[in-house]
């Protein structure tokens, strides 16, 4: 997917929100698990939030920790999702939140599983051992390498706005990765809780799309994010999960779902 085919997304519905599906059993309403085992009643979560929210986002998030951590049961609803996506909603933009932070066969590998066998349109990636760790994801055409530069959670400034050669280390990752690429095979995350900071960094950053994660839960304002770090494209992945998928535990979690979805990132 271009740059260009996703504004076009966010256009036609206005809306820049990416909903993250961090799916944990333990929250789901109990009238979805009644009847069904663990692995049917996380699948049937989704599909309905999925259904629920669809007109108002532009982008789907599964955090693959919520998954891997079931085992092989959990991977197969991964699985099971993306595919889900694919077949009744194929206009949407599929990020897998991964974090992946590695080199050599290693990254190819990693860029392999989560590009053709999961078929993810975006992974996240930690750059801390260099640019080798991302140069694997930037040989698919139409994908996208999205590397933490400057994430939403407090301990954060131990090492992201620390100062090196005048500039905060954020800024030296995420010009060292635009160097190796282009807008169109790389993202950056940018977390809400630093919406201070978008207008700066759009400065020397023009024209890459943002996932933007911190929104509801964690205390972000997603009016403050687009009013700082909006671009000519749109340029911003809204991120909202609990304030999205946990809206309600009762039996109206999917409407209530998507009446969240429809307020959080509306332009």
């Amino acid at each position: 997917m271009t740059r260009e085919e996703l504004f076009l997304q966010m256009k036609a519905k206005g809306t820049m929100l990416c909903v993250g599906l961090d799916t944990d059993y333990a929250k789901i309403p109990e009238c979805v698990k009644a009847g069904r085992s663990m692995a049917d009643a996380v699948l049937e979560f989704n599909k309905r939030i999925i259904d629920a929210t669809s007109d108002h986002c532009v982008a789907y998030k599964p955090n693959l920790a919520f998954y891997e951590c079931l085992g092989l049961e959990g991977m197969s609803i991964l699985d099971k999702t993306v595919d889900y996506l694919r077949a009744n909603h194929p206009e949407q933009f599929l990020i897998a939140d991964a974090k992946r932070g590695d080199i050599g066969n290693t990254a190819k590998m990693y860029a392999k599983s989560l590009f053709e066998t999961f078929d993810f349109d975006a992974v996240t990636i930690s750059p801390y051992m260099g640019s080798e760790t991302v140069t694997p994801f930037l040989a698919y055409p139409g994908r996208y390498a999205i590397v933490v530069a400057l994430s939403s959670n407090p301990s954060s400034v131990d090492f992201q706005t620390a100062v090196k050669e005048e500039k905060p280390h954020y800024q030296v990752v995420m010009e060292k990765m635009m160097s190796i690429s282009t807008p169109e095979n790389m993202m950056f995350v940018v977390g809400a809780t630093k919406a201070d900071k978008l207008k700066e960094i759009r400065q020397f950053c023009p024209d890459n799309f943002f996932l933007v994660p911190g929104v509801g839960a964690q205390g972000g304002s997603a009016e403050e994010v687009m009013a700082n770090g909006a671009n000519d494209l749109g340029g911003l992945l809204i991120n909202s999960s609990r304030g999205v998928l946990y809206a309600s535990a009762g039996e109206d979690f999917a409407q209530a779902a998507a009446e969240s979805a429809a307020k959080t990132a509306a332009f």
